[in-house]
């Protein structure tokens, strides 16, 4: 079975404070918005474009996000629901919890 969901590329945005879910062509599929301080990221929310809705974007933006938060040593809160859900469903995250 191939695997027909859109390639997506995550990256950090520090200036806009977002971490975006970027397609092969340049488009901005998704965005999980939030505020940093002194190594904790709040997570405020989470947009995927409707084009791109029930593909696994939304899924795959907060794993790499998280990842991304893992690696630099920061820790995280959520404000977001949908990164909530995300981490309810996928405790091996839970540990990067601030609060």
């Amino acid at each position: 079975m191939t695997d027909t969901r859109p390639h997506v590329t995550v990256t950090d945005d520090p200036e806009r404070q977002v971490f975006l879910a970027v397609l092969d062509d340049g488009t901005e599929a998704g965005a999980a918005y939030y505020d940093r301080s002194e190594q904790v990221v709040t997570f405020t929310r989470t947009e995927v474009d409707p084009a791109f809705q029930g593909q696994g974007i939304g899924s795959r933006l907060a794993a790499a996000a998280l990842e991304m938060v893992r690696d630099r040593g920061e820790r995280f809160v959520w404000e977001c629901p949908f990164i909530r859900s995300y981490v309810e469903r996928h405790p091996e995250y839970a540990d990067l919890r601030a609060d």
